[in-house]
């Protein structure tokens, strides 16, 4: 019985070519996904950083609407009317509408 001669196979330039191409564009796909994600991460930080600014802007703008809006009721001017020593006098009142 004749033993069966082993075929030794050669990798051809060609399928060497298409082989280091494809580990390339594997690694390159790795580094590029690694990039990104630190980008995408670092913008989403950026827009929380954003939101809580604005939330706290927002808290401080209606604080200040508040106190105006206590500063400025009848009550307050007329104590403050009263203690310069002016006289309330509702027929001196004058009502401008828009």
């Amino acid at each position: 019985m004749k033993k069966a001669k082993k075929r030794k196979m050669k990798i051809t330039k060609g399928e060497r070519l298409l082989y280091v191409s494809a580990l390339f564009c594997f690694g390159m796909t790795m580094v590029l996904k690694i990039f990104c994600g630190a980008g995408v991460s670092h913008l989403s930080m950026s827009v929380e950083k954003i939101r809580y600014d604005i939330e706290s802007q927002e808290r401080k703008n209606e604080s200040l609407v508040m106190k105006v809006n206590e500063l400025t009721s009848f009550d307050k001017i007329k104590g403050i009317v009263s203690d310069m020593g002016l006289a309330y006098n509702n027929d001196n009142i004058v009502i401008v509408s828009d």
